[in-house]
């Protein structure tokens, strides 16, 4: 089986790492990664999502933060701020700054992202095909208005300096309606016997990768069920503060909304959690099979049985039932 799922960083890294654990050696995954995150620090382009689904599925990832390395140490760090050097709101650890200036350098001397990605990926073995949504540099940006006026700032200012406690008032890719698919991208959605959307935000990590041109296309003209699952559950988000930049699109903070957001036109299937049980007949009206499962990924075994289940619903819309 050819999965192709589309993913951002610790929601999409988790549920990845129990897909893995569901599926057997013969299966291939391959995992198309949001870059929208991406920020420029240090001289260094360092790439939030596509290392936090490396670490996590190459062992090497802080457990608890569920970001960052695993005995991590903060060396560099305390020197940039002896030197004055900011910003300090963002933390690169020294494991960390290890993989951003491979990278870094790897960029300078001319290869592409998708090429640097594969040979970080030698390294940490994550068990998946990791590729960029596009070789081209985008970049989330997220319209706000605080004491400094009306402005907008890069998302990572905006969810680790701000902590989101402004309103978003609109979202903005800079640079993907420009950008292109990194090679292999379209070529895997074609391909793919089931495509998934893992519980990741859904306005700036799975909705920017569908922000690239051709993307969103190949996944509705895609002849595989495409499923998906609900990233908010009763009412919240499981993680993070998704609820913060679904109201600057327009989207209320439920399962159901989040389903209709996407449409029938993009998915064909969607896990709501039993909490949720309700959005069921909404999402079904809609033309999108639904289910209520336990979508809480509180370990590896039971993030593996949600991925099952969600490949149940694939076979089930393939086939009709």
């Amino acid at each position: 089986m050819r999965i192709v799922a589309l993913a951002g960083g610790i929601g999409g890294a988790r549920f990845l790492r129990g897909l893995l654990a569901a599926v057997g050696p013969q299966d291939e995954i391959t995992v198309i990664g949001n870059t929208g995150d991406d920020i420029h620090l240090y001289g260094l382009k360092v790439c939030p999502d596509l290392d936090t689904v490396m670490y996590t599925l190459g062992g090497g990832i802080h457990e608890e933060q569920g970001w960052g390395r695993a005995d991590e140490t903060w060396s560099i760090k305390a020197e940039m701020k002896e030197y004055g050097v900011g910003p300090e709101w963002f933390g690169l650890g020294d494991r960390d700054f290890a993989t951003h200036l491979v990278r870094s350098q790897m960029l300078t001397a001319g290869y592409s992202l998708s090429q640097v990605t594969e040979a970080l990926c030698v390294r940490w073995n994550p068990g998946v095909r990791l590729l960029p949504m596009s070789d081209d540099r985008v970049e989330t940006h997220v319209r706000i208005t605080d004491e400094q006026g009306t402005r907008a700032v890069h998302f990572q200012e905006y969810w680790v300096r701000l902590h989101a406690a402004v309103d978003a008032e609109a979202i903005i890719p800079v640079g993907a309606d420009t950008a292109k698919p990194a090679p292999g991208v379209l070529e895997a959605l074609a391909e793919a016997d089931v495509i998934l959307f893992p519980p990741s935000n859904p306005v700036v990590s799975i909705g920017t990768i569908l922000a690239v041109p051709g993307i969103r296309e190949a996944v509705a003209a895609a002849p595989a069920p495409v499923v998906g699952l609900s990233p908010i559950v009763g009412g919240a988000p499981v993680r993070g503060m998704a609820d913060k930049v679904l109201a600057a699109v327009g989207v209320e903070a439920t399962a159901e909304a989040v389903a209709l957001n996407y449409g029938p036109d993009l998915i064909d299937g969607w896990l709501v959690d039993t909490a949720d049980e309700h959005a069921v007949a909404a999402v079904e009206a809609a033309g999108i099979a639904c289910r209520a499962v336990p979508l809480l990924m509180t370990d590896v075994e039971a993030t593996a049985e949600m991925a099952r289940t969600a490949l149940a619903l694939a076979e089930q819309v393939r086939h009709g039932s």
